[in-house]
């Protein structure tokens, strides 16, 4: 794909691509202390992020990171789970897909159980890297999270220049 296909490419709002999953937390579900496991968060979240990323970039996305994943509390059996994602930023190839995780109470209240960011690679026909649409920013908590990206990005780069 060149530069002018890149320019083709219909931009895409934040809001466009928004994921909300819900699980209920059953015993499959919990670790050996009555909590959800972690790794099956993390699973679940790495599903909203791919969900997010193929509906921005129209194709498939895979994960290839996953920077400042943040355990803030437990969830616990028959707790209701919402994962929320949205993109937060968008390079040539890859972008960022945020994921917030909450336990929803009876009331609707929702309490904030981990957030995560994933770095995803939008993968063409020929199952190699090809190019993100454009994201619109709209408004600034969107710029902000955009800014915010760029110094995690740059964190990465350091880190792997590192060896990290």
């Amino acid at each position: 794909m060149t530069q002018s296909d890149r320019n083709e490419l219909t931009p895409k709002r934040v809001s466009d691509s928004v994921t909300e999953q819900t699980r209920m937390i059953m015993y499959p579900h919990i670790n050996g202390i009555n909590r959800l496991f972690g790794g099956q968060l993390l699973a679940w979240i790495d599903e909203v992020a791919g969900v997010t990323a193929k509906r921005h970039c129209g194709r498939d996305a895979t994960t290839v990171a996953i920077d400042n994943l943040h355990f803030k509390s437990g969830a616990y059996l028959n707790d209701l789970l919402v994962m929320i994602g949205k993109v937060t930023f968008v390079g040539n190839t890859s972008l960022e897909v945020r994921v917030d995780s909450y336990v929803e109470k009876s009331d609707g209240t929702r309490h904030s159980i981990n957030r995560a960011y994933f770095v995803m690679v939008c993968m063409g026909d020929d199952d190699r890297p090809t190019k993100v649409p454009p994201l619109i920013l709209e408004n600034d908590g969107e710029k902000m999270e955009w800014e915010n990206a760029l110094k995690r990005r740059e964190l990465r780069m350091i880190r792997k220049k590192e060896g990290f």
